[in-house]
């Protein structure tokens, strides 16, 4: 049977996402992504540990998030995302930063993190205020409030389940129970943390019954990833995805001149990154 007519495969757009060995959702992270995105994931190495400050400070450090970079460069992604929400803010702000320069230099390619893509989202919807969910235990979720204070935002009332192993199975009725205790005050938004929690489901019904935009973990690191290749991320009734438009892919660097030109330019003509 001829099946020439079909043309071949539709050209991909990839993103790299750098998770923890534990990671167990890779299917809810698919769901943000559009027709024509392909996902390449991979895992950092298993460690002995439970969940907990330990564990994030391990599965962070630079060589393993270079490692893990340097194996996605063989597929090419766009951009690489590291899906950890307690890897990337257990150094604090500057901790984040540092994790997507690392990456950054490993693949030669545009890195973002979770706790980063977070502030990115705030910074979007105008959060100043938030309300915490988190399946962490009590110092862990203390440990992403003083992140959160860093870098500005006031969190309202937190609920936490404090767990430390099989995040993933949480049931969605879980989920909505504690969002209905943190829900105290006046916020302007309902964060729930963790990469390993579902939570894809249940956005929308929570955005109805708080009258407020609920944002998750997995959500804002494909929301971060996907506007940085210029896509949108899809989804039904989410605030962040309704909201905010894709950013416009970069522009590519321009071709550097050659250095017979540079050198006939006066110094303080040639330019250059600052």
């Amino acid at each position: 049977m001829d099946i020439s007519f079909l043309g071949g495969p539709q050209p991909q757009r990839g993103v790299g996402v750098v998770a923890p060995f534990d990671f167990a959702l890779d299917r809810e992270l698919w769901r943000w992504v559009p027709d024509d995105v392909s996902l390449h994931l991979t895992r950092t190495p298993f460690v002995p540990v439970e969940v907990s400050l330990d564990l994030a400070r391990l599965i962070s450090e630079h060589e393993t998030l270079r490692e893990a970079v340097r194996a996605l460069g063989a597929v090419a992604p766009q951009v690489v995302a590291y899906a950890c929400t307690s890897g990337s803010f257990v150094g604090g702000v500057a901790g984040e930063r540092a994790m997507c320069t690392a990456m950054t230099m490993a693949g030669g390619l545009p890195s973002l993190t979770t706790s980063g893509a977070l502030l990115a989202a705030f910074r979007e919807l105008g959060v100043r205020r938030i309300a915490l969910v988190t399946p962490y235990t009590e110092s862990v979720t203390s440990s992403l409030e003083e992140y959160l204070g860093e870098a500005g935002t006031v969190v309202t009332g937190r609920a936490f389940l404090g767990l430390t192993r099989h995040i993933w199975k949480v049931p969605y009725r879980d989920v909505v129970d504690m969002a209905r205790q943190a829900v105290v005050g006046s916020a302007d938004a309902l964060f729930i943390s963790c990469t390993n929690l579902p939570t894809y489901d249940v956005i929308p019904q929570l955005e109805a019954e708080l009258r407020m935009p609920v944002l998750s973990a997995n959500q804002v690191t494909m929301w971060a990833a996907l506007r940085q290749i210029g896509a949108h991320a899809v989804g039904p009734y989410q605030r962040l995805l309704i909201d905010s438009a894709p950013a416009p892919a970069p522009a590519p660097l321009p071709e550097p001149e050659p250095a017979s030109a540079l050198a006939e330019d006066p110094p303080e003509e040639q330019g250059g990154w600052t």
